[in-house]
């Protein structure tokens, strides 16, 4: 990829007034309040289709220096699933079972989470988001990324906005620590798992815990000086 400096006309402009920014603003509100991390998956198939459109939303997202340092390992078949899950729950059993500090499993408990994840193999879909940590040029030789987490957090976020709106339900998923991934997936030592992201449609019977309703109010996140 070429990345030396040649500008051209931005292509999509807008310049909206106040009031239908507003509009806009709270249309996105209501619509992105709807999202809810859950836990309970059908096993309804989900095109691929779906998911390639989704990702190329994802491939949009702004990185450091446009290098664009994500990889989007997208998994459905069953087997690997299967290992998938057999190899997060080995590390969760540890993280449950006393790894992660009593102040953090008692945060947990809120959610009612545990380290068992039937949703890894129930869900039509695990995406296993990787972080670039630097790239390889034609000659073999390693080539620097820049803001490499918080450009794959940022390509996240749109890839998880993106499943909303086509009416999936996901879940971020982080087992700790996640070198599993590479070595199921056939990722390179150069990329680190970054999030597990389980994408499908929510069972009718759904379910999510109270705690995860409550949201810091607008005076709790922002300032404005």
């Amino acid at each position: 990829m070429d990345f030396h400096y040649d500008p051209i006309p931005l292509p999509h402009r807008q310049n909206l007034s106040d009031e239908k920014s507003l509009e806009e603003a709270k249309a996105y509100f209501d619509f992105i309040q709807q999202r809810h991390t859950i836990r309970d998956f059908t096993d309804q198939p989900v095109s691929r289709e779906v998911i390639e459109t989704c990702l190329r939303a994802a491939g949009t997202a702004p990185s450091g220096a446009n290098h664009q340092p994500w990889h989007f390992a997208c998994v459905s078949d069953p087997d690997t699933k299967k290992k998938i899950r057999e190899a997060a729950e080995a590390e969760e059993r540890e993280f449950y079972g006393g790894k992660a500090g009593d102040e953090w499993l008692d945060d947990l408990s809120k959610l009612g989470t545990d380290a068992n994840k039937p949703f890894l193999e129930t869900a039509p879909w695990l995406i296993a988001i990787f972080v670039e940590r630097y790239g390889m040029d034609e000659e073999g030789n390693k080539t620097k990324n820049y803001y490499t987490s918080e450009s794959v957090g940022i390509a996240t976020g749109f890839l998880i906005n993106a499943l909303h709106r086509a009416g999936l339900a996901t879940l971020t998923h982080t087992p700790n620590p996640m070198k599993f991934l590479n070595e199921i997936l056939g990722r390179p030592s150069s990329e680190r798992p970054y999030i597990l992201l389980v994408a499908g449609h929510a069972a009718e019977d759904a379910q999510i815990p109270r705690a995860a309703t409550i949201k810091k109010p607008l005076e709790k996140i922002a300032s404005f000086i």
